[in-house]
Protein backbone atom coordinates (compact mmCIF):
# COMPACT_ATOMS: atom_id res chain seq x y z
CA UNK A 1 0.00 0.00 0.00
CA UNK A 2 1.07 3.65 -0.27
CA UNK A 3 1.94 5.55 2.51
CA UNK A 4 2.62 8.81 1.57
CA UNK A 5 -0.09 11.31 1.16
CA UNK A 6 -0.35 15.30 0.53
CA UNK A 7 1.51 16.98 3.57
CA UNK A 8 0.80 20.53 4.75
CA UNK A 9 4.11 22.80 4.85
CA UNK A 10 6.09 22.58 7.79
CA UNK A 11 5.14 25.66 9.53
CA UNK A 12 4.64 24.68 13.19
CA UNK A 13 8.17 23.48 14.19
CA UNK A 14 10.59 20.73 14.39
CA UNK A 15 10.11 17.33 16.64
CA UNK A 16 11.88 14.29 16.76
CA UNK A 17 10.52 10.66 17.24
CA UNK A 18 11.91 8.45 18.71
CA UNK A 19 11.37 3.95 18.52
CA UNK A 20 13.51 0.78 17.98
CA UNK A 21 12.17 0.18 14.75
CA UNK A 22 15.78 -1.76 13.74
CA UNK A 23 15.17 -4.19 16.47
CA UNK A 24 11.28 -4.40 16.94
CA UNK A 25 10.45 -4.72 13.08
CA UNK A 26 7.52 -6.21 13.75
CA UNK A 27 3.80 -5.52 11.82
CA UNK A 28 2.75 -3.61 14.75
CA UNK A 29 5.28 -2.19 16.39
CA UNK A 30 6.18 0.10 13.26
CA UNK A 31 2.50 0.78 12.51
CA UNK A 32 2.50 2.29 16.22
CA UNK A 33 5.57 4.34 15.52
CA UNK A 34 3.84 5.57 11.84
CA UNK A 35 0.62 6.88 13.04
CA UNK A 36 2.46 9.03 15.60
CA UNK A 37 5.07 10.55 12.29
CA UNK A 38 2.43 11.07 10.00
CA UNK A 39 0.24 12.32 12.81
CA UNK A 40 2.51 14.90 13.62
CA UNK A 41 3.93 15.99 10.05
CA UNK A 42 0.27 16.36 8.87
CA UNK A 43 -0.14 18.69 11.92
CA UNK A 44 2.07 20.32 10.18
CA UNK A 45 5.25 19.75 12.30
CA UNK A 46 9.14 19.15 10.63
CA UNK A 47 8.94 15.52 12.09
CA UNK A 48 12.63 13.16 11.98
CA UNK A 49 12.48 9.63 12.96
CA UNK A 50 15.40 8.88 15.40
CA UNK A 51 17.08 6.09 16.92
CA UNK A 52 19.88 6.72 18.81
CA UNK A 53 20.29 4.18 21.84
CA UNK A 54 23.37 2.21 23.16
CA UNK A 55 21.38 -0.97 23.51
CA UNK A 56 22.70 -3.37 21.16
CA UNK A 57 20.51 -4.50 18.28
CA UNK A 58 19.18 -7.92 18.66
CA UNK A 59 17.77 -10.38 15.55
CA UNK A 60 14.32 -10.50 16.16
CA UNK A 61 14.55 -14.16 15.04
CA UNK A 62 17.28 -15.56 17.88
CA UNK A 63 17.34 -12.13 20.15
CA UNK A 64 21.27 -12.41 19.50
CA UNK A 65 23.29 -9.10 19.48
CA UNK A 66 24.64 -8.09 15.99
CA UNK A 67 27.08 -5.95 14.59
CA UNK A 68 25.95 -5.84 10.61
CA UNK A 69 23.31 -3.51 10.60
CA UNK A 70 23.01 -3.56 6.86
CA UNK A 71 19.74 -5.38 6.82
CA UNK A 72 18.15 -2.58 9.33
CA UNK A 73 19.67 0.45 7.88
CA UNK A 74 17.83 -0.72 4.38
CA UNK A 75 14.55 -1.46 6.20
CA UNK A 76 14.62 1.53 7.91
CA UNK A 77 15.64 3.20 4.31
CA UNK A 78 12.76 1.73 2.83
CA UNK A 79 9.91 2.71 5.28
CA UNK A 80 11.08 6.03 5.79
CA UNK A 81 10.82 6.07 1.90
CA UNK A 82 7.44 4.97 1.56
CA UNK A 83 6.09 7.29 4.64
CA UNK A 84 7.77 10.54 2.90
CA UNK A 85 10.83 10.99 5.41
CA UNK A 86 13.34 9.57 2.90
CA UNK A 87 15.57 12.79 4.52
CA UNK A 88 14.32 12.65 7.63
CA UNK A 89 15.85 10.29 9.94
CA UNK A 90 18.83 8.81 11.61
CA UNK A 91 20.39 5.78 13.18
CA UNK A 92 22.93 5.53 15.24
CA UNK A 93 24.94 2.58 15.68
CA UNK A 94 24.74 1.74 19.06
CA UNK A 95 27.30 0.98 22.02
CA UNK A 96 28.56 4.26 22.58
CA UNK A 97 29.02 4.65 19.13
CA UNK A 98 29.00 8.46 16.78
CA UNK A 99 28.81 6.32 13.54
CA UNK A 100 25.47 7.44 12.22
CA UNK A 101 23.23 6.38 9.48
CA UNK A 102 20.97 7.72 7.17
CA UNK A 103 20.88 11.85 6.94
CA UNK A 104 22.87 13.33 9.08
CA UNK A 105 26.00 12.67 11.17
CA UNK A 106 26.96 12.50 15.01
CA UNK A 107 27.75 16.23 14.61
CA UNK A 108 24.04 16.69 12.59
CA UNK A 109 22.30 14.85 15.05
CA UNK A 110 23.13 16.89 17.88
CA UNK A 111 22.61 20.10 16.30
CA UNK A 112 19.23 18.26 15.60
CA UNK A 113 18.68 18.19 19.26
CA UNK A 114 19.10 21.47 20.00
CA UNK A 115 16.75 22.90 17.45
CA UNK A 116 13.88 20.74 18.09
CA UNK A 117 10.79 21.76 20.10
CA UNK A 118 10.16 18.62 21.34
CA UNK A 119 10.90 14.80 21.11
CA UNK A 120 8.75 12.11 21.48
CA UNK A 121 9.66 8.73 22.99
CA UNK A 122 7.41 6.10 21.67
CA UNK A 123 7.46 3.20 24.12
CA UNK A 124 10.25 4.37 26.28
CA UNK A 125 12.47 3.17 23.32
CA UNK A 126 15.46 5.37 23.78
CA UNK A 127 17.05 5.81 27.32
CA UNK A 128 18.63 9.43 28.32
CA UNK A 129 21.82 10.20 27.69
CA UNK A 130 23.55 13.34 28.06
CA UNK A 131 23.26 15.49 24.77
CA UNK A 132 19.58 14.56 25.34
CA UNK A 133 19.70 17.33 27.75
CA UNK A 134 19.91 20.26 24.57
CA UNK A 135 16.36 18.89 23.95
CA UNK A 136 13.82 21.43 25.78
CA UNK A 137 10.69 19.31 25.82
CA UNK A 138 10.91 15.45 26.39
CA UNK A 139 7.41 13.79 25.88
CA UNK A 140 7.15 9.91 26.90
CA UNK A 141 4.53 8.04 25.23
CA UNK A 142 4.24 5.26 28.21
CA UNK A 143 1.81 2.31 25.71
CA UNK A 144 2.11 -0.37 28.12
CA UNK A 145 0.99 1.27 31.68
CA UNK A 146 0.70 -0.81 35.13
CA UNK A 147 4.33 -2.56 35.02
CA UNK A 148 6.38 1.27 35.45
CA UNK A 149 3.68 2.41 38.06
CA UNK A 150 4.30 -0.64 40.28
CA UNK A 151 8.01 -0.78 39.62
CA UNK A 152 8.25 2.96 40.56
CA UNK A 153 5.92 2.14 43.59
CA UNK A 154 8.42 -0.43 44.94
CA UNK A 155 11.55 1.98 44.36
CA UNK A 156 12.97 0.63 41.31
CA UNK A 157 15.62 2.86 40.85
CA UNK A 158 16.64 2.48 37.07
CA UNK A 159 12.68 2.89 36.45
CA UNK A 160 12.68 6.11 38.19
CA UNK A 161 15.82 7.10 37.02
CA UNK A 162 14.40 6.63 33.13
CA UNK A 163 10.97 8.91 33.74
CA UNK A 164 13.25 11.31 35.93
CA UNK A 165 14.15 12.63 32.56
CA UNK A 166 11.34 13.08 30.99
CA UNK A 167 9.32 16.28 31.29
CA UNK A 168 5.92 14.97 29.99
CA UNK A 169 4.22 11.54 30.40
CA UNK A 170 1.56 10.28 28.43
CA UNK A 171 0.31 6.37 29.69
CA UNK A 172 -2.82 4.70 27.58
CA UNK A 173 -3.94 4.01 30.85
CA UNK A 174 -6.98 6.26 30.57
CA UNK A 175 -8.32 5.34 33.76
CA UNK A 176 -4.90 5.86 35.99
CA UNK A 177 -6.25 8.05 38.58
CA UNK A 178 -9.74 7.28 39.16
CA UNK A 179 -10.76 6.21 41.96
CA UNK A 180 -11.79 2.71 40.74
CA UNK A 181 -7.75 2.19 39.41
CA UNK A 182 -5.79 -0.07 41.50
CA UNK A 183 -2.63 1.20 39.83
CA UNK A 184 -0.48 2.91 42.32
CA UNK A 185 0.68 6.65 41.55
CA UNK A 186 3.92 7.77 43.19
CA UNK A 187 6.57 10.57 42.21
CA UNK A 188 5.45 11.53 38.87
CA UNK A 189 2.15 13.32 37.30
CA UNK A 190 0.81 10.79 34.32
CA UNK A 191 -1.30 12.48 31.81
CA UNK A 192 -3.65 9.93 29.65
CA UNK A 193 -3.52 9.27 26.10
CA UNK A 194 -5.01 6.84 23.67
CA UNK A 195 -3.38 5.10 20.70
CA UNK A 196 -3.43 7.34 17.72
CA UNK A 197 -4.43 6.15 14.18
CA UNK A 198 -4.09 7.45 10.30
CA UNK A 199 -7.56 7.11 9.25
CA UNK A 200 -6.93 6.95 5.42
CA UNK A 201 -4.17 3.98 5.73
CA UNK A 202 -7.45 2.15 7.30
CA UNK A 203 -9.91 2.60 4.87
CA UNK A 204 -11.51 -1.02 4.33
CA UNK A 205 -14.88 -0.11 4.69
CA UNK A 206 -15.34 -0.25 0.77
CA UNK A 207 -14.91 -4.08 0.63
CA UNK A 208 -16.32 -6.73 2.59
CA UNK A 209 -13.70 -8.74 4.45
CA UNK A 210 -12.49 -11.95 2.83
CA UNK A 211 -12.69 -13.97 5.75
CA UNK A 212 -15.79 -14.93 8.40
CA UNK A 213 -13.35 -15.14 11.13
CA UNK A 214 -12.83 -12.98 14.32
CA UNK A 215 -9.17 -12.99 14.21
CA UNK A 216 -6.25 -11.33 17.13
CA UNK A 217 -2.40 -10.99 16.97
CA UNK A 218 -0.50 -11.42 20.28
CA UNK A 219 2.28 -13.06 22.13
CA UNK A 220 0.74 -15.41 24.81
CA UNK A 221 3.27 -15.15 27.05
CA UNK A 222 5.57 -12.33 28.00
CA UNK A 223 8.16 -14.09 30.10
CA UNK A 224 9.42 -12.47 33.30
CA UNK A 225 7.30 -9.66 33.51
CA UNK A 226 4.97 -10.11 36.19
CA UNK A 227 5.43 -8.00 39.14
CA UNK A 228 4.38 -8.73 42.77
CA UNK A 229 2.45 -5.79 44.52
CA UNK A 230 0.36 -6.00 47.97
CA UNK A 231 0.77 -9.73 48.15
CA UNK A 232 -0.42 -10.63 44.36
CA UNK A 233 1.26 -11.32 41.52
CA UNK A 234 0.12 -9.49 38.13
CA UNK A 235 1.10 -11.23 35.21
CA UNK A 236 2.10 -10.01 31.69
CA UNK A 237 -0.14 -12.63 29.87
CA UNK A 238 -3.49 -12.95 27.97
CA UNK A 239 -5.02 -15.99 29.21
CA UNK A 240 -7.69 -17.32 26.59
CA UNK A 241 -7.91 -20.68 28.33
CA UNK A 242 -10.72 -19.08 30.57
CA UNK A 243 -12.67 -18.99 27.20
CA UNK A 244 -11.38 -22.74 26.07
CA UNK A 245 -14.24 -23.74 24.66
CA UNK A 246 -15.69 -20.51 23.26
CA UNK A 247 -14.95 -21.67 19.57
CA UNK A 248 -18.01 -24.47 20.19
CA UNK A 249 -20.26 -22.04 21.40
CA UNK A 250 -19.50 -18.82 18.55
CA UNK A 251 -21.40 -18.99 15.34
CA UNK A 252 -18.21 -17.41 13.63
CA UNK A 253 -14.34 -18.80 13.68
CA UNK A 254 -12.26 -17.77 15.90
CA UNK A 255 -8.33 -17.70 14.60
CA UNK A 256 -5.09 -16.51 16.81
CA UNK A 257 -2.24 -15.67 15.23
CA UNK A 258 0.46 -15.92 17.98
CA UNK A 259 3.78 -16.33 19.22
CA UNK A 260 5.54 -17.57 22.17
CA UNK A 261 3.00 -20.33 22.97
CA UNK A 262 4.35 -23.91 23.80
CA UNK A 263 3.54 -26.73 22.22
CA UNK A 264 1.06 -28.39 24.84
CA UNK A 265 -0.64 -25.21 24.87
CA UNK A 266 -1.21 -24.87 21.09
CA UNK A 267 -2.36 -28.18 20.84
CA UNK A 268 -4.86 -27.86 23.46
CA UNK A 269 -6.30 -24.63 22.15
CA UNK A 270 -6.58 -26.70 18.54
CA UNK A 271 -8.62 -29.76 20.44
CA UNK A 272 -11.43 -27.10 21.34
CA UNK A 273 -11.77 -25.56 18.13
CA UNK A 274 -9.31 -22.52 18.13
CA UNK A 275 -7.95 -21.38 14.29
CA UNK A 276 -4.00 -20.35 14.73
CA UNK A 277 -1.75 -19.03 12.40
CA UNK A 278 1.87 -18.40 13.62
CA UNK A 279 2.47 -14.68 14.38
CA UNK A 280 5.69 -14.29 12.55
CA UNK A 281 3.74 -14.89 9.55
CA UNK A 282 2.81 -11.10 10.13
CA UNK A 283 5.79 -9.81 10.68
CA UNK A 284 5.80 -7.64 7.40
CA UNK A 285 3.58 -4.83 8.31
CA UNK A 286 1.96 -4.76 4.88
CA UNK A 287 1.03 -8.16 6.23
CA UNK A 288 0.03 -7.47 9.41
CA UNK A 289 -2.69 -4.30 7.89
CA UNK A 290 -3.80 -7.07 5.23
CA UNK A 291 -4.71 -9.45 8.16
CA UNK A 292 -6.75 -6.87 9.78
CA UNK A 293 -8.55 -5.99 7.01
CA UNK A 294 -9.33 -9.45 5.52
CA UNK A 295 -10.77 -10.27 9.13
CA UNK A 296 -14.18 -10.17 10.17
CA UNK A 297 -13.47 -8.28 13.28
CA UNK A 298 -11.54 -9.16 16.51
CA UNK A 299 -11.72 -11.00 19.48
CA UNK A 300 -8.86 -10.89 21.82
CA UNK A 301 -8.47 -10.57 25.74
CA UNK A 302 -6.07 -8.29 27.67
CA UNK A 303 -3.40 -8.87 29.66
CA UNK A 304 -4.04 -10.18 33.69
CA UNK A 305 -2.18 -6.98 34.46
CA UNK A 306 -4.16 -4.46 32.80
CA UNK A 307 -7.46 -5.74 33.61
CA UNK A 308 -7.11 -6.67 37.64
CA UNK A 309 -6.12 -2.91 38.44
CA UNK A 310 -8.87 -1.37 35.82
CA UNK A 311 -6.19 0.70 34.18
CA UNK A 312 -8.20 1.54 30.95
CA UNK A 313 -5.73 0.74 28.44
CA UNK A 314 -6.88 0.50 24.83
CA UNK A 315 -4.81 -1.80 22.56
CA UNK A 316 -3.08 0.26 19.22
CA UNK A 317 -3.62 -3.28 17.50
CA UNK A 318 -7.33 -2.89 18.23
CA UNK A 319 -7.62 0.70 17.37
CA UNK A 320 -6.87 -0.67 13.67
CA UNK A 321 -9.26 -3.24 13.33
CA UNK A 322 -12.28 -0.52 14.40
CA UNK A 323 -9.97 2.02 11.58
CA UNK A 324 -10.56 -0.94 9.21
CA UNK A 325 -14.25 -0.88 10.03
CA UNK A 326 -14.04 -4.68 11.78
CA UNK A 327 -15.90 -4.36 14.63
CA UNK A 328 -14.22 -5.25 18.10
CA UNK A 329 -14.74 -7.39 21.16
CA UNK A 330 -12.49 -6.99 23.85
CA UNK A 331 -11.98 -7.91 27.94
CA UNK A 332 -12.75 -4.63 29.97
CA UNK A 333 -9.86 -2.52 31.76
CA UNK A 334 -12.41 0.33 32.44
CA UNK A 335 -11.61 1.67 29.05
CA UNK A 336 -15.76 1.62 28.38
CA UNK A 337 -15.53 5.06 30.93
CA UNK A 338 -14.04 6.41 28.14
CA UNK A 339 -15.43 5.28 25.12
CA UNK A 340 -18.71 4.28 23.80
CA UNK A 341 -19.60 0.20 23.73
CA UNK A 342 -22.44 -1.86 22.59
CA UNK A 343 -22.17 -1.02 18.94
CA UNK A 344 -18.88 -1.69 16.76
CA UNK A 345 -16.97 -1.94 20.12
CA UNK A 346 -17.77 -4.62 22.82
CA UNK A 347 -16.47 -4.86 26.27
CA UNK A 348 -16.77 -8.23 28.06
CA UNK A 349 -15.73 -9.78 31.26
CA UNK A 350 -17.86 -13.24 31.12
CA UNK A 351 -18.05 -15.58 28.30
CA UNK A 352 -22.12 -14.93 27.79
CA UNK A 353 -21.44 -11.37 26.95
CA UNK A 354 -18.54 -12.31 24.33
CA UNK A 355 -21.67 -14.42 22.82
CA UNK A 356 -23.89 -12.00 22.54
CA UNK A 357 -21.41 -9.28 21.52
CA UNK A 358 -20.80 -12.09 18.63
CA UNK A 359 -24.54 -12.50 17.66
CA UNK A 360 -25.19 -8.59 17.75
CA UNK A 361 -21.88 -8.24 15.31
CA UNK A 362 -23.38 -11.30 13.28
CA UNK A 363 -26.95 -10.07 13.01
CA UNK A 364 -26.26 -6.52 11.26
CA UNK A 365 -22.47 -6.38 9.75
CA UNK A 366 -22.85 -3.23 7.83
CA UNK A 367 -24.27 -1.48 11.11
CA UNK A 368 -21.66 -3.06 13.17
CA UNK A 369 -18.81 -2.21 10.52
CA UNK A 370 -19.85 1.40 10.31
CA UNK A 371 -19.97 1.98 13.69
CA UNK A 372 -16.42 0.57 14.26
CA UNK A 373 -15.42 2.87 12.19
CA UNK A 374 -16.97 5.70 13.36
CA UNK A 375 -15.58 4.98 16.71
CA UNK A 376 -12.20 5.41 15.37
CA UNK A 377 -12.75 8.45 13.61
CA UNK A 378 -14.04 10.11 16.96
CA UNK A 379 -11.98 8.82 19.79
CA UNK A 380 -8.60 7.65 18.00
CA UNK A 381 -7.88 9.94 14.80
CA UNK A 382 -4.03 10.37 14.70
CA UNK A 383 -4.61 14.07 14.33
CA UNK A 384 -7.21 14.80 16.73
CA UNK A 385 -5.41 12.69 20.06
CA UNK A 386 -1.98 13.93 18.83
CA UNK A 387 -3.29 17.44 18.69
CA UNK A 388 -4.27 16.94 22.37
CA UNK A 389 -0.61 16.00 23.57
CA UNK A 390 0.12 19.34 21.58
CA UNK A 391 -1.89 21.37 23.24
CA UNK A 392 -0.99 19.39 26.65
CA UNK A 393 2.94 20.20 26.30
CA UNK A 394 2.42 23.71 25.12
CA UNK A 395 3.08 23.51 21.63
Amino acid sequence: MTLISKYPPAHRGKIIVWGLLSTFSFGGMVWQVLHYLIGLRRLGFDVWYVEDSDRMVTDPDTWLEITDYSNYIQFLSNIMERAGFKDRWVFRAPGKSQKCFGCVDFVGLKKLYKEVDAAFNICGAQEFLPYHEDIRCRVYIETDPVRPQLAIAKGHQGVIEDYKHCHHIFTYGENIGHEDCLVPIEMFHWKTTRPPVIMDWWNSTHAAPKSRKFTTIANWDTKDKGIQWNGEIYYWQKDYTRFIDLPSKSKIPLELALSEIPKQSLRRIKENGWLHRPAWELSDFDQYHDYICDSLGEFTVSKDQVVRLRSGWFSDRSVCYLAAGRPVITEETGFSKFIPTGEGLFNFSKEDEILEAIQAINSNYEKQSQRARDIAEEYFKAETVIEKILDSVGL
